[in-house]
């Protein structure tokens, strides 16, 4: 396109008719208002700060990466701000539009400078330039016009001089230029784009690493140990194709594969990328002494975090005789990648919603089985039912994680406390986040399944409290009771043996209320003697050898050697046993554990002697140890 020059007014010819000037609303320049080349391209020294003043916009210094793009637009502004401030106004719109879609980061050189300038002066133009009862559209298209038909007038005319020449090439010029953002305005109105272009330039939310808004720049993403860790979170190779999740295009990073298949919160992900990546280059700051290129993560990191995060887990698969379902290939790179994809899913099961946080046996139950599907996944499995590849139960749809998993659990927690009516409720009476968390103590939590059986199972069944209701009753006789009682009976031995078998079918599709899986907390002021059991057993004592030395008269401390002062005062071992036998007694009794439910006598005695007595573990087998140790546990 040819080089903009400096248009100069536009004069109608004399032979021209009065109509022609009326059609063209009298548009016409004058000298005072034409604008020289040194208004248009200023010479400003400073930065684009400057051009916060109301003026014509630098058009000639712009950074390279746009400048061929947007400079027409912003040339033809500077030409038409005088008679046109509204139409200049959508000119620069359109320029800035053009200029975030060619770079949304800003990463090139000075565009964030530029961005920044042009949409201040927008913001200073937007309320200046606005015209009320004429829209944009409206103004535009009479611009265009004005000068499409100068040109289409003049543009058959030969033997024109150097200046109308001139007029008419910047007539030709604008009139495209305007066409351009006609177009654009048509389809967008400009105060989207200058929506736009605030949310552009609005600062995106993060905690210490900018990594959703092209912060490559910023002195800690230069970090090595950071870019270490963001490169290996970062690796997708080998995953999945994303068309499998409905998702469009490639995955970003580890963690937003995570997302589309399990569906966990935006949010959740965005936190837990960020902690992962600290985490890693915590652990490669701590061992590059032991590695030759820190810009390379190191096994030793991945593996200590591996150990930190899954202690729980494989301490849980091994009391309940489980196998783990973490499993690594044998290729080196491959493995590397299944242990942060591992450590990932953990955390953000974690981190989905503080519900699961009380619950660590609970999370562990959850990992157990996303491990085995996200494992699953990887390997491209076959389901033996459908005949096509594993996909997750709770995965495709945003949120699914939280709607599926966490809410059903969360809900079986807030009718329990509904039920405790603020705390006055006895504790035997409802369950807290520590009584359903010790369910998944024992192998029975596996009936909840996966998916879990929230219908049937009675993990998830709370009991309701429903008061009978008195005002809708009727007055009977007693004569119209005598007859009801009789009919009653008449029909009962008629149906006795139908109902039978009715009933025993009702009472096993009942489900009931799982009540305390271990301990129960007893109210009791017993409690007192057995958080401080100690300093009692210490004053009791005491206080016998005390009156022990006062009835037998000592007259110095060797008299306590005498063997009938001595026999007597041993004799607080007799009642250091019996307050120890009475301490067990209110220990089983307080607690009132599972076992005293189920009134097994031996448990009872045999948990109350080893209790007393530790020695007496030597004199068993393992069998008997192994069954006292999940007592203790339990």
């Amino acid at each position: 396109m040819s080089e903009i020059v400096l248009a100069e007014p536009i004069h109608f010819e004399q032979g021209e008719s009065s109509n022609a000037r009326q059609n063209h609303h009298e548009y016409e320049f004058d000298e005072s208002m034409a604008i020289t080349s040194n208004s248009v391209t200023s010479s400003i020294n400073g930065d684009y700060a400057e051009q916060l003043q109301p003026g014509p916009f630098d058009s000639e210094r712009l950074p390279t990466v746009f400048a061929s793009e947007i400079q027409r637009f912003l040339r033809v502004a500077n030409l038409i701000e005088k008679e046109e401030p509204r139409v200049a106004y959508l000119c620069r719109v359109h320029a800035f539009v053009i200029a975030h879609n060619l770079d949304k980061n800003s990463s090139g050189r000075g565009v964030r400078q530029f961005k920044t300038s042009l949409l201040h002066r927008l913001e200073q133009d937007e309320n200046a330039t606005k015209r009320g009862g004429i829209g944009d559209i409206r103004e535009l298209k009479r611009v265009y016009h004005v000068y499409r038909d100068y040109f289409t007038r003049n543009n058959k005319a030969f033997d024109l001089e150097q200046s109308r020449r001139e007029k008419l090439i910047n007539a030709r010029i604008i009139a495209s230029v305007l066409f351009e953002v006609l177009k654009t305005v048509t389809i967008t109105p400009s105060n989207q784009a200058l929506t736009e272009g605030n949310a552009i330039h609005k600062k995106t939310e993060f905690n210490i690493l900018p990594l959703e808004q092209g912060g490559i720049q910023h002195a800690i993403m230069q970090q090595p140990e950071i870019k270490a860790a963001i490169a290996v979170i970062r690796n997708v190779r080998g995953l999945p194709p994303a068309q499998d999740f409905k998702k469009h295009g490639a995955f970003i990073d580890l963690f937003d594969f995570l997302q589309h298949c399990f569906g966990f919160q935006e949010a959740n992900v965005a936190n837990q990328r960020e902690h992962l990546i600290l985490l890693l280059a915590n652990m490669q700051t701590r061992q590059t002494h032991n590695q030759t290129s820190p810009l390379k993560l190191g096994e030793g990191g991945v593996d200590e975090l591996m150990r930190k995060f899954f202690k729980n887990y494989t301490t849980w698969c091994k009391f309940l005789e489980r196998k783990s379902n973490i499993r690594l290939p044998y290729v080196k790179q491959e493995a590397q990648q299944y242990k942060i994809l591992y450590i990932g899913l953990y955390l953000l099961i974690w981190g989905e919603a503080a519900n699961l946080r009380f619950m660590p046996e609970c999370l562990c139950y959850i990992f157990h089985h996303m491990s085995y599907e996200l494992h699953g996944v990887l390997s491209g499995d076959i389901s033996f039912t459908t005949w096509e590849k594993v996909m997750p139960a709770y995965g495709g749809e945003p949120e699914s994680f939280l709607n599926n998993v966490v809410t059903p659990i969360y809900k079986v927690i807030e009718k329990e406390v509904h039920n405790s009516k603020g705390g006055t409720t006895d504790h035997s009476a409802w369950r807290n986040y520590d009584d359903l968390n010790e369910y998944f103590w024992s192998p029975d939590c596996f009936g909840i399944g996966w998916p879990m059986r929230q219908e049937d199972h009675d993990f998830f069944f709370v009991k309701t409290k429903d008061k009978p209701h008195f005002k809708n009753a009727l007055v009977v006789s007693p004569d119209q009771k005598k007859e009801k009682k009789k009919s009653k009976k008449e029909e009962k031995k008629v149906e006795e043996d139908a109902q039978e078998t009715v009933d025993e079918n009702q009472e096993k599709r009942e489900r009931q209320w799982l009540g305390k899986t271990n301990f129960v907390e007893i109210r009791s002021f017993w409690q007192i003697y057995r958080s401080f059991d100690r300093m009692w057993n210490f004053y009791i004592l005491s206080l016998q050898a005390i009156i022990i030395i006062a009835c037998h008269d000592l007259g110095s401390p060797l008299q306590l050697f005498d063997a009938t002062v001595f026999e007597d005062i041993i004799s607080i071992f007799i009642t250091s046993a019996i307050l120890k036998l009475i301490q067990g007694l209110i220990v089983i009794n307080i607690s009132n554990c599972l076992i005293i439910k189920k009134e097994k006598l031996y448990e009872k005695l045999l948990l109350l002697v080893t209790v007393e007595f530790p020695f007496f573990l030597t004199e068993l087998g393992f069998d008997k140890q192994r069954h006292i140790l999940k007592l203790f546990q339990s």
